[in-house]
C-alpha cells in the first residue's frame, strides 16, 4: 500500500473547510455564503472545497479573515508558502525599505536558488527600479487631463 501526498490543493481545502465548518460556514447554502463573505465565485468555492484548485491569490486574506484562521498559518498549512519564506516576508524586509538590501540579498532569503530563477528577479527589480526612475520624472496628469 502506497502514500499518496496530497496536492497543495488538498492540503489548503483540508484547512479551509475544516476552519469555515468552525466559523459556521456550515448546511444548506454554506458555499455560497463563504463566496459572497468571500468574493469568490460559486465554482471557485466549489473547487476550493473539493480540493481540485487553490483559489485566486487576490482572495487568501478574505478567507483568511472569514474563517478566523492567520493568513500567515493559512499560508503555510495549506502548503502555499513554506515556513522559511513567510519568515522571510515577515522579518522586516519592511523595516528595512529604503536600506541596503540587495537583490542578491533578497533572492538568498526568498530561497530563489536556481540561476534562472535569480536571473528573471534581477532582471525585474532592474526594470522595477527604471520604472520607478522615469515615473519621478513623469507628468503624471497624462494626455487625457491636458485636455
Amino acid at each position: 500500500m502506497t502514500d499518496v501526498t496530497p496536492t497543495r490543493a488538498q492540503r489548503f481545502a483540508a484547512i479551509v473547510v475544516t476552519a469555515a465548518e468552525r466559523a459556521g460556514y456550515t448546511g444548506h447554502g454554506a458555499k455560497a455564503r463563504f463566496a459572497r463573505d468571500t468574493g469568490m465565485t460559486d465554482s471557485s468555492v466549489t473547487r476550493l472545497w473539493q480540493g481540485t484548485a487553490l483559489p485566486d491569490a487576490r482572495f487568501y486574506a478574505a478567507i483568511s479573515d472569514s474563517i478566523g484562521v492567520d493568513l500567515g498559518t493559512l499560508l503555510v498549512e495549506g502548503g502555499v508558502l513554506s515556513p522559511e519564506s513567510l519568515q522571510s516576508l515577515s522579518e522586516s524586509d519592511r523595516t528595512r525599505v529604503g536600506s541596503s538590501l540587495t537583490p542578491e540579498e533578497a533572492a538568498d532569503r526568498l530561497g530563489i536558488q536556481d540561476e534562472v530563477g535569480r536571473e528573471v528577479f534581477f532582471t525585474t527589480i532592474t526594470r522595477l527600479k527604471r520604472l520607478e526612475d522615469t515615473s519621478d520624472h513623469a507628468d503624471h496628469g497624462g494626455t487625457a487631463a491636458q485636455q
